[in-house]
């Protein structure tokens, strides 16, 4: 067991950071550009980022890490310093929250479907060990494998994280679906997850991305249906996206998203942080919402 399970375990609430994206692209990131070089070109700038979270009062910080497996690197050329710009991603939020903190390293999808023909199982198993070693070896105390919408590509990840001998979550991305259930976009509902996630070794499990707090709620529900007692990590964006005057916008506020805490950590939430189109301020609604909760809610076993 490690340090962000034997928090858990104690049964307090934990705080996760919030979006990475837009803050780098406040910060100087080019359209086209490969987010992950700058964990190497520009490691101040990512450190910040992740310090600019933990003084949001966030307990953990992720990675600037999400797209950098060879897969996804190759559009940029870059194919081949996955395993560097993995460590180099540990590193800056390493440096960021001090020896006493938790680091999470990202890990997102591929983009390559087994069931297309275009990647085998051995290839996957192979990028996500690279990536995942990368980010043990530059300081991460677990890895957070997320938006992920294939079980299959998600089972494998998970499998492959396990081989650095950190703790992992696994966290899929659901879409509300016109009869009020939620699907991934392969066809995968909250309950489906459960079992095979937990069965290839992750820790913790959850969702991200897809959806506002509100409809999160929903989600957590229909897992704890399935199990009660699995640790829990949920990254809401800030609502639905919308699209104003030419720009995507997220419509929660801090304030807004923080009034769904209660509801969300009922559910059966254990660590809460945000996704796209949250910011430090919408953590430290979150962070000062969840001190009102100053009774852990559950030892887990």
């Amino acid at each position: 067991m490690g340090r962000l399970m034997q928090r858990v375990r104690e049964g307090h609430y934990l705080v996760s950071d919030g979006a990475w994206g837009t803050f780098l692209q406040a910060k100087g990131l080019k359209p086209g550009e490969c987010p992950e070089q700058w964990n190497i070109d520009h490691p101040d700038e990512v450190e910040d980022i992740a310090k600019q979270y933990v003084l949001a009062g966030a307990d953990m910080v992720e990675t600037n890490s999400f797209g950098a497996n060879r897969y996804k690197l190759e559009y940029f050329g870059f194919e081949d310093n996955a395993y560097a710009l993995n460590k180099a991603a540990a590193e800056c939020s390493r440096r960021a929250v001090g020896p006493d903190g938790l680091v999470l390293g990202s890990v997102g999808p591929t983009g390559k479907f087994l069931i297309t023909g275009e990647v085998t199982e051995e290839q996957l198993t192979q990028t996500f060990e690279e990536q995942t070693h990368g980010l043990r070896n530059g300081g991460a105390d677990a890895i957070i494998i997320e938006t992920m919408t294939d079980l299959e590509e998600a089972i494998i990840a998970v499998k492959a994280a396990k081989s650095t001998g950190l703790d992992v979550v696994c966290t899929m991305t659901f879409d509300l679906m016109p009869d009020g259930s939620y699907r991934s976009m392969m066809g995968v509902a909250p309950a489906e997850m459960v079992e095979p996630l937990l069965e290839a070794g992750a820790d913790i499990i959850g969702s991200n991305c897809g959806n506002g707090s509100a409809g999160m709620v929903a989600i957590v529900n229909e897992i704890r249906t399935v199990n009660p007692t699995v640790p829990i990590l949920i990254h809401a964006n800030a609502g639905m996206p919308l699209y104003e005057n030419g720009q995507t916008v997220f419509p929660e506020t801090p304030a807004i998203m923080a009034s769904h805490v209660d509801a969300l950590l009922e559910a059966g939430v254990n660590i809460l942080g945000g996704c796209c189109g949250t910011s430090p301020d919408h953590i430290q609604a979150i962070r000062e919402r969840i001190n009102v909760k100053s009774t852990p809610k559950m030892t887990l076993v």
